[in-house]
């Protein structure tokens, strides 16, 4: 019983993880390219919040429940299918680290764009690439996760 409550809450976990991810990106994205400075300004105040209370929390939860599951099913870490996952995590998470300082950069810079009436700063825009820079590896990396998750693949430990 212990197993599935777990196993339970580390699928809720993800879940949460990379629909805030997936969600956050896409607003923040939309909106940028709108070009509309109050919605901008409203997105990037929202997904700022997103990210601390969803992403934030479930990025420490999600490991932990992950690590509780191996150690309930005696499955070491040196297992090929888990140590990838635990890298392409830590690859997720030290791109995720920064893209919380640029959403809180955008969210300041557009914030002040608005409060003066001006344009968006060309500061703006170079945070912008970083973010989306930043992003595709993040996502790349929690899609492999995924399939690493439901293929355990045992093909692996040649790589590692």
């Amino acid at each position: 019983m212990e197993y599935l409550l777990f196993k339970w809450m580390h699928v809720l976990f993800s879940t949460v993880l990379f629909g805030t991810g997936i969600g956050s990106a896409f607003y923040l994205l939309v909106a940028t390219l709108s070009r509309d400075l109050r919605f901008i300004a409203a997105i990037t105040r929202w997904v700022v919040r997103a990210d601390w209370l969803f992403t934030g929390t479930t990025a420490v939860l999600q490991p932990a429940t992950g690590l509780w599951l191996l150690h309930l099913a005696q499955i070491p870490l040196s297992t090929p299918w888990v140590s990838w996952s635990l890298v392409l995590y830590a690859l997720a998470m030290a791109c995720w680290l920064p893209v919380v300082w640029l959403q809180m950069r955008l969210r300041d810079l557009a914030a002040e764009a608005l409060a003066g009436n001006q344009a968006l700063p060309p500061a703006y825009w170079r945070h912008f690439v970083a973010w989306v820079v930043l992003g595709v590896p993040a996502l790349l990396a929690f899609l492999a996760i995924f399939w690493l998750m439901v293929a355990k693949p045992s093909g692996l430990a040649a790589l590692w």
